[in-house]
């Protein structure tokens, strides 16, 4: 009986942890979304963002998204053959692209890179009293520090998302036409013929979404890290940046699938 009622008081305590950290991490997107209509944003703050985010991602994003369109075209290659239907490989690449494989790479490639340096930047000046310094001097944080990351995610996700799916095209015209000699007429055409409006906005507001949940979900662990006071010093910030990569694909992965079901 008294192991029933250990257990029953664990899951209740980490039921009011999970509802807790809802509740702060709406609190934090509110404040943060608010700030912006307070006064004029940080301009010069957000351009620095942006190159963070945007600029500086594109080297890995072009890498991986060649590879993966050439992999992707490589595998549809192997089966459309076996149905007699090389002709269709365009189409299925561009669609597998834009709608889902575009969008959900860019986010794990944003993840790996800016998620995780944000998260464990915002947790060391954090650890290191400067949210407290800037309070002090009457300096609104969410909008001098947190909304330039948040707006600059936003922004250039989407537009990361654009350059992956057309790498990725490419990708899958250097295996389908220049490796394996099929028509290029055909996979450009059938790209034209296949794909359409709904399909790029279906990946354009993914995107939207992923670039909120990839910087929010790591803004609000380096933000709240003092109030778990096991997160304290360096080892506390590698946990929290640890749970927010985590929570930001899960998360991500998790919107992902609620996206597709409303569009398709």
């Amino acid at each position: 009986m008294l192991m029933v009622i250990r257990g029953i008081n664990a899951v209740g305590a980490r039921t009011r942890s999970i509802v807790g950290g809802v509740g702060l991490g709406m609190v934090f997107l509110v404040k943060t979304l608010a700030s912006l209509f307070s006064a004029v944003p940080p301009f010069q703050e957000i351009v620095k963002q942006i190159l963070f985010v945007g600029v500086r991602s594109l080297p890995v994003l072009l890498v991986s998204s060649l590879f993966t369109g050439m992999v992707v075209a490589l595998q549809f290659y192997d089966t459309l053959v076996r149905f007699g239907s090389v002709d269709l490989l365009g189409s299925a690449v561009a669609l597998s692209l834009i709608r889902e494989l575009g969008p959900v790479m860019t986010a794990l490639m944003v993840i790996a890179r800016v998620s995780s340096a944000t998260c464990a930047e915002i947790g060391i000046m954090r650890n290191e009293q400067q949210f407290d310094a800037l309070d002090c001097m009457a300096i609104d944080s969410y909008r001098y520090v947190m909304l330039p990351r948040l707006l600059a995610s936003i922004v250039a996700v989407p537009i990361l998302t654009a350059v992956f799916d057309m790498v990725g095209i490419a990708g899958g015209y250097l295996v389908g036409v220049i490796i394996h000699g099929e028509s290029e007429g055909a996979y450009i055409q059938g790209i034209f013929d296949t794909v359409n409006l709904h399909d790029v906005m279906m990946g354009q507001v993914k995107s939207l979404v992923f670039g909120l949940v990839v910087m929010w979900v790591p803004l609000v662990y380096g933000y709240y890290l003092h109030l778990d006071r096991e997160q304290a010093g360096a080892a506390g910030v590698s946990r929290a940046t640890t749970h927010a990569v985590v929570l930001s694909a899960i998360l991500m992965l998790i919107s992902d699938y609620v996206i597709s079901s409303l569009l398709l």
